[in-house]
């Protein structure tokens, strides 16, 4: 091939022999190295220089006449100069991707608290959206049973109300404390047990009247559903994980 055309395809042998070429880029080189013994013979001897050519890219003063120089006649300097520098060239264009992707994912984990306050309001009680969610529910329900067990003393509440796929409920769970993780379990009339929810309670605790800690005297809400509707419960439990059950409330 001849002319300005003809000398860019030629050059363009050693960006393939590296593999940097795009799709599009590599089909078209291909369709000319199909009628270029020229462009075959030159990628035979540049196959396999391509971690050679990866090291020179990172190195100072790379793509400079004096690497070129210092490597072998095949290929010619220039030749070894222009692949020096696509190659550092690609390499930087990729350290430059990574670096936007992991600002962008460093700034969406900064974010991510950012959006939880401002979804909350500034909620000076301390709720997340998930708890002022869980307590509107609670305050919408109308059908209520609560009790407190007399030797935990601790106290429930369980809101529920019938769905077509089961209930819904939310415990105010209030004189617990912790640490302790924690579930609330539907027991059916028929014996079957259904976890409804499950949550952690800090080591100060929920619902302590007389607690130091702004945080520990408001009661904890947590809702979650069960298949069974509220005509097949016989009880709520709420149970630590370690099987001790802090409260029993009759439905």
């Amino acid at each position: 091939m001849q002319g300005t055309q003809g000398s860019n395809e030629h050059e363009t042998v050693g960006a393939y022999a590296l593999g940097i070429l795009d799709d599009a880029e590599a089909t078209a080189f291909e369709a000319h190295l199909a009628t270029c013994e020229w462009c075959a013979q030159q990628l035979d001897e540049l196959a396999g220089m391509e971690p050679m050519l990866a090291a020179l890219a990172d190195l100072p003063g790379s793509g400079t006449p004096a690497i070129g120089e210092s490597l072998s006649a095949k290929p010619s300097p220039r030749l070894v100069e222009r692949l020096v520098d696509d190659v550092g060239e690609r390499r930087a264009l990729k350290r430059r991707r990574s670096f936007y992707m992991i600002a962008a994912a460093a700034a969406l984990i900064i974010a991510g608290p950012l959006a939880v306050i401002a979804a909350n309001g500034g909620n000076s009680s301390g709720d997340t959206p998930a708890v002022a969610t869980a307590k509107t529910t609670f305050d919408t329900l109308s059908d209520k049973v609560s009790a407190t067990d007399k030797t935990t003393k601790v106290s429930a509440t369980v809101a529920m109300t019938k769905k077509d796929w089961g209930t819904l409920g939310v415990v105010e769970l209030s004189n617990v404390k912790g640490p302790l993780k924690c579930s609330l379990i539907a027991v059916g009339k028929n014996g079957e047990r259904e976890t409804m929810s499950s949550w952690s309670v800090p080591a100060w605790g929920y619902g302590i009247a007389n607690a130091t800690k702004a945080e520990a005297k408001a009661p904890l809400y947590a809702q979650g559903g069960a298949a069974l509707t509220p005509n097949e419960i016989d009880h709520f439990e709420v149970m630590t994980f370690d099987g001790k059950k802090l409260v029993e409330v009759d439905a």
